[in-house]
């Protein structure tokens, strides 16, 4: 590893987002490539961030600063893509259930996702069975995430994954959940493939979930 992508790394870990765009810049105008800016810097970065979130070494607002700051380098380094997009790691669609407004926790996990170079669709709060459904057969994701705060709509999970086997979707995509109330035994008892308990357990489901599908397909 250069040691520009290792410092602009552990910018990301250290969430110095003043100074991110400009050593990303510099990087580039170097000759740095910008897909491995991407890979060993910026995604690099939001790894360390997960693994010390794991071990109680950081909590939530240093997430939160470091995933900013992962944003602003990927927004300087995207227009360098054009004739060589960068492959995603799959796409995921996520939402809070129905009857259930709360997406701080929801945003938290897509800003990980995305900074593991996932293709995130948020679908936002309240929303429906119907809609997700929708959804999923239309742009077709590799994992859906469920989100909910309050244990009077945890019920919604096991109504969406009902309403996907009776679509006959429910085998094209996995599910994860997660969420204050919510639980592994939870997750079991729905039908879901996997449970979250944080931002950086939805990144490693997401994985797991996506080198799954792909050894299938192989």
């Amino acid at each position: 590893m250069s040691k520009q992508i290792e410092e602009i790394r552990q910018a990301v870990v250290e969430g110095r987002h003043r100074d991110i765009e400009a050593m990303v810049q510099a990087a580039i105008r170097e000759g740095s490539d910008p897909n491995r800016i991407i890979e060993e810097a910026l995604i690099g970065a939001m790894d360390i961030v997960g693994e010390q979130f794991t071990d109680g070494q950081i909590y939530v607002p240093e997430m939160l600063v470091a995933a900013s700051a992962m944003k602003r380098g990927l927004t300087i380094i995207k227009p360098f893509l054009k004739g060589m997009e960068k492959e995603s790691k799959g796409k995921i669609l996520i939402g809070t259930v129905r009857g259930d407004n709360h997406d701080i926790g929801k945003g938290l996990v897509i800003m990980m996702l995305e900074g593991a170079g996932f293709d995130v669709v948020d679908l936002g709060v309240d929303v429906s069975p119907k809609r997700i459904v929708s959804k999923v057969a239309e742009l077709k994701p590799q994992v859906l995430g469920l989100s909910c705060l309050l244990t009077t709509t945890m019920p919604e999970m096991q109504k969406i994954i009902q309403a996907l086997t009776k679509k006959g979707l429910r085998r094209q995509v996995k599910i994860m959940v997660g969420g204050a109330p919510v639980d592994a035994k939870f997750a079991e008892s729905i039908g879901a493939d996997g449970y979250g308990k944080d931002a950086a357990e939805a990144v490693q489901l997401a994985r797991a979930f996506t080198s799954e599908l792909h050894a299938a397909a192989c």
